[in-house]
């Protein structure tokens, strides 16, 4: 173990953040599933919400929740009910929080 460590094989820090960054440019996470998934992989609680800082930086979660609501629900407007339920349900699927949820679809949510 101690040679892995040596050669830097083993580094939660390196792992947290590749593994964070990776899941968030590949499967769209958002940062409370990102933090999430990386407590039960292990991780210590405060490294992990320093990864997501690095790898969310301010104005960028929206950024990408949007995106993934365009790629998801292309020319679909949220005004129908069922359409906007489950965009609000993808979101949260992902680990995007409420206040940005509610500023992508306008719609009153929990914790603003």
């Amino acid at each position: 173990m101690e040679k892995l460590r040596s050669l830097n094989y083993l580094n939660d820090e390196t792992f947290a953040r590749d593994w964070a960054r990776s899941k968030a440019e590949n499967r769209g996470y958002g940062p409370e599933r990102i933090a999430q998934e990386l407590k039960t992989k292990g991780i210590p609680e405060t490294l992990a919400r320093q990864v997501v800082g690095e790898v969310f930086v301010p104005g960028q979660e929206v950024a990408r929740a949007k995106m993934l609501l365009d790629r998801r629900f292309k020319d679909q407007q949220f005004n129908d009910p069922k359409t906007l339920r489950r965009a609000i349900s993808l979101l949260q699927r992902l680990g995007y929080g409420d206040p940005v949820i509610a500023k992508l679809l306008k719609v009153p949510l929990g914790a603003e």
